[in-house]
């Protein structure tokens, strides 16, 4: 389209207030344009000296916003394309990194000794303490290319990610008392609100676990070692049941009568073993073999060689096997043939004299051999 009158018609018609020509307004929309909405002084100097910028603001906001033009173009709602990255559901900026805990309930000569700062809730030395130098050199320069860009944006990332490494490692401290657990506090709590007795094999249990701590709240932790303790206590009861079930027994009153049975069974084997024990160390000759009467291999031994076996502290079995290959290796040498066999490690030299010097004794090899 062309002006052919030099734009002194009115676009608005008689309504319009204060006779803008066609001219002014092509001006205004040049100058909104140009300068933005709300900048009218401005706009007031580019579109004449005769326009004040009330006189702008005024025209511009009652013809293109209220009037038939901003209602034919300017939506009613408009949708909010705006991604907020403030929320509190783990977004890059979220207020649970922003937000610091609430301070420690700890003396001010504590709160030295640990380097804690209470209005900050940080340390003098934090979890990864030169992190900072990842992004304390990065600066904004409109002539970075792509490359550079996306290697900033790496950096913060890497940043980010460390700062959420030092809040997670403040709430296992928080969540677990280790503050107060290292400052010595934590027994006196434990004294004034005892629990259940605590068993050698749950505390190495507890130390073997400690690795699950930063993956389970406190309160999760100790329901799953309460758990784990009915677990061994309700399997213990189970075989105690089957233990009942295959001895005949089906109703639990029955068990404590068997209980009573099995007790007086045990302290009778245990008298019976008692007596024995004593009666052989009156019968002499018996109760030299009491030591190794009872291990393999003992009915295989002449009385020779159990009198050799108790005196020298070596079980029947051990005996056999060495005498076997010393036999073995004698054999072989008197046929000529090179013997390879190896003596077990527990045969020192004083234990293979004293048998060489037996079985040379009992013809078993021949002196020289030996």
């Amino acid at each position: 389209y062309q002006l052919v009158d030099g734009g002194r018609f009115t676009l608005w018609g008689a309504e319009a207030e204060g006779g803008w020509s066609s001219r002014e307004e092509q001006l205004l929309l040049d100058a909104i344009e140009q300068f933005g909405f709300g900048n009218w002084e401005d706009m007031a100097a580019h579109v004449g000296a005769s326009r004040t910028p009330q006189e702008v603001m005024e025209h511009y906001v009652s013809m293109y916003i209220h009037g038939n033009l901003g209602k034919a173009c300017i939506p009613d709602t408009i949708p909010n394309r705006v991604t907020d990255h403030t929320c509190p559901s783990g977004g890059p900026l979220s207020p649970s990194l922003t937000t610091p805990l609430p301070p420690l309930d700890i003396s001010v000569a504590e709160q030295q000794q640990l380097g804690y700062m209470p209005l900050r809730d940080d340390y003098e030395i934090e979890y990864d303490q030169d992190a900072e130098t990842l992004i304390s050199g990065l600066s904004v320069n409109y002539d970075d290319d792509d490359v550079e860009i996306e290697l900033k944006r790496a950096h913060v990332d890497m940043y980010v990610r460390k700062l959420k490494e030092r809040q997670r490692r403040k709430n296992i401290a928080r969540d677990y008392n280790l503050v107060p657990a290292f400052l010595g506090k934590d027994k006196k709590d434990k004294e004034k609100t005892p629990k259940r007795k605590i068993t050698k094999e749950e505390k190495e249990l507890r130390l073997k676990l400690r690795p699950l701590y930063q993956f389970m709240s406190c309160k999760e932790f100790e329901d799953f070692f309460e758990n784990m303790h009915k677990e061994r206590i309700l399997r213990a009861k189970i075989r105690e049941l089957q233990r009942y079930r295959r001895n005949g027994i089906t109703k639990m009153e029955e068990s404590a009568e068997y209980e009573a049975a099995r007790h007086k069974r045990e302290k009778r084997k245990e008298n019976k073993n008692i007596a024995s024990s004593k009666r052989g160390k009156e019968d002499g000759k018996e109760g030299e073999f009491a030591a190794i009467e009872n291990l393999p291999g003992f009915e295989l031994l002449s009385d020779r060689e159990k009198v050799l076996c108790s005196s020298l502290n070596l079980s029947p079995a051990r005996y056999v096997t060495v005498k076997t290959i010393i036999i073995k290796d004698h054999l072989q040498k008197r046929q000529g043939i090179p013997s390879k066999s190896r003596l077990p490690s527990y045969l020192d030299k004083v234990l293979k004299k004293r048998i060489l010097n037996f079985l040379t004794e009992s013809g078993w090899i021949s002196r020289d051999a030996s």
